[in-house]
């Protein structure tokens, strides 16, 4: 494999690659970007503890990856399949499920950063 054990920069190189290229193609992705910088916004106004960064930081990088692997399994399951096929949707849907599941993960972290400021 032409691909495999490649040196760091070579690797990153194709990781950004595909970030670049979801973040033109995808709206999706493109919609949990914008929101990305919301909350770094928020975050640099409000100032709060180094912990709230760190679950902000995380939160907010699980639904990208999700993000990322429900583009490239819709990506490869279109390539491979691309009429409509019972099990393909399943798939697909599980994985746009994993991204429901990163973003209410997210907002929960949002709903307990909110109640906090509510308490102070």
């Amino acid at each position: 494999m032409p691909f495999k054990n490649q040196p760091f920069p070579v690797r990153l190189g194709f990781a950004l690659r595909g970030l670049i290229h979801a973040l033109r193609s995808e709206r999706s992705v493109q919609m949990q970007a914008l929101a990305f910088a919301a909350v770094l916004l928020a975050l640099i106004v409000l100032r709060p503890a180094p912990a709230w960064w760190a679950l902000a930081a995380l939160a907010s990088a699980g639904v990208i990856a999700a993000e990322l692997l429900n583009t490239a399994i819709e990506q490869l399951a279109d390539h491979l399949h691309p009429g409509l096929h019972a099990r393909i949707r399943l798939v697909k849907d599980c994985a746009a499920a994993a991204v429901l599941v990163a973003v209410l993960g997210a907002l929960g972290v949002a709903l307990a950063f909110a109640l906090q400021l509510l308490r102070h």
